[in-house]
């Protein structure tokens, strides 16, 4: 064991241990299971220290080969070769186990973190440096867990924005081929769980396309709402103890170091107060949410009324022989409930901080970067399931055709009244084939002319 000393007195410390005595206090404080703090903020910040390092050391404030030692330890928390998207699956792997149970949901604003951080660079730095570099005086100098910790979430969340672009568009495409696919089976589309208007199966998946591509959009564009930060603003954002050289060079560290196009906010007392920025962005994510939910129970009707067949993954019953559930979309529409429950944290946490300062960026942090990951997740498992999609044809056609609904479509030839006595007519025949009746009535040729997927889906009529 070693002893180390803080304002609060001694305690001991295994001594092999690469943090002090401010994690241990922690890890007492909060023994509280479940959500650790994401790798992916421990890297972050890993990244912000880096930054902070490189410009302590231009501007003098920190002695070079010091300087250097705390870079290069900052550097092996994260693979920096590997591409943006990529760049922080190599979270946590110097931590030694320390952070997978540093608990998310600790008091102190994320000081707790970011003194975890602080120590455990000093230690690997001392090693490097051959003599004691200080977690605070020396890894943490000229900044504060205010500014330190809400620019690492920043950049923990852009990274995780990029990465769940990319998992959308490929989503997206899925659904476009698929579109694609089947844009010549015919179908009735049903409003209110009921029957209304003739339409193709590529129309409905069309529209899944089409959602998917806004959620998209939103997630790539809603970057730009987190590269303001607050770093160089200190404890309130005004940047007391911090060097006015330095707070105008970090910000240009940082942007060298993590390649992302940040910026020093103007008003770094707002900045520092304020967490609205992380509401919007979680909005988008919820938007994200939503539409997975809406989709995966439109796809689990389709499948119900066999109009589509999703691939079997697993036997669906403990009891019921032959059963075959479909778990992807009941999983992905949990995935959806739970980032919805992660936006209304985000919401209330940055709602619930005071004056200067907000509490609870702890919670914050770790439901908005669950919400990015889960989502992420979603996609690729609903990407994966779809691709086995089958449209069940026969099926499809057979439903169609029995369908009394699929007279709208005849409306601007024969009119709504010579449509309502057809549908009276045929009500009180034997038959099942709605078509063939029509046919019967109408002609073949205007019947198939009408009923034709490209005159379906013409967007008006001539």
């Amino acid at each position: 064991m070693r002893i180390e000393k803080d304002l609060l007195g001694e305690k001991e410390i295994p001594a092999d241990a690469p943090w002090g005595i401010h994690t241990a206090r922690a890890l007492e404080n909060f023994p509280i299971p479940g959500t650790p703090v994401p790798a992916s903020l421990i890297s972050a910040l890993a990244l912000v220290k880096k930054a902070c390092a490189l410009a302590n050391k231009e501007l003098g404030f920190l002695d070079a080969e010091k300087a250097q030692a705390v870079i290069d330890e900052a550097s092996s928390f994260v693979n920096v070769d590997a591409t943006p998207s990529s760049r922080f699956q190599m979270g946590g792997t110097r931590d030694e186990g320390v952070a997978s149970t540093l608990p998310a949901l600790q008091g102190g604003a994320g000081t707790s973190t970011n003194m975890f951080v602080n120590e455990v660079l000093a230690s690997g730095a001392s090693k490097r440096y051959g003599q004691k570099i200080h977690p605070i005086e020396d890894v943490n100098l000229h900044q504060s867990t205010n500014d330190v910790y809400p620019t690492a979430v920043k950049i923990a969340a852009i990274y995780g924005l990029r990465e769940l672009a990319e998992k959308i568009e490929k989503l997206q495409g899925v659904f476009q081929r698929l579109e694609q696919k089947f844009a010549h089976i015919p179908t009735i589309g049903k409003t209110e769980l009921v029957e209304a208007v003739p339409l193709t199966l590529g129309a409905e998946f069309g529209a899944f396309a089409e959602a998917f591509a806004r959620d998209r959009w939103r997630t790539f564009k809603c970057e730009e709402r987190l590269r303001v930060i607050n770093l160089g603003g200190t404890a309130v954002g005004t940047g007391l103890t911090a060097p006015r050289s330095y707070i105008f060079l970090v910000t240009d560290k940082l942007r060298e170091v993590t390649g992302l196009g940040l910026s020093r906010g103007e008003n770094l007392v707002d900045q520092t107060a304020n967490a609205d920025a992380f509401v919007e962005v979680s909005g988008i994510l919820k938007a994200c949410a939503a539409n997975l939910l809406k989709i995966g129970g439109d796809l689990r009707l389709l499948h119900m009324n066999r109009k589509i067949k999703l691939p079997a993954v697993q036997a669906g019953s403990s009891i019921m022989p032959g059963k075959v559930n479909p778990v992807i979309l009941e999983s992905v529409m949990q995935i959806g409930i739970k980032v919805q429950a992660n936006d209304f944290i985000v919401t209330e946490c940055a709602s619930r901080g005071s004056l200067q300062i907000n509490e609870f960026m702890p919670l914050l942090a770790s439901a908005l970067l669950e919400s990015m990951e889960l989502l992420g997740t979603a996609c690729g498992m609903l990407a994966n399931h779809a691709e086995g999609i089958a449209a069940d044809e026969i099926e499809c056609e057979k439903q169609f055709n029995a369908s009394i609904e699929m007279i709208t479509a005849f409306l601007p030839s024969i009119g709504y009244e010579r449509a309502t006595e057809l549908i009276e007519a045929f009500k009180n025949t034997a038959q099942s084939d709605f078509r063939k009746y029509l046919i019967s009535e109408l002609g073949e040729a205007l019947v198939e002319k009408t009923l034709n997927p490209q005159n379906l889906m013409a967007l008006g009529h001539r």
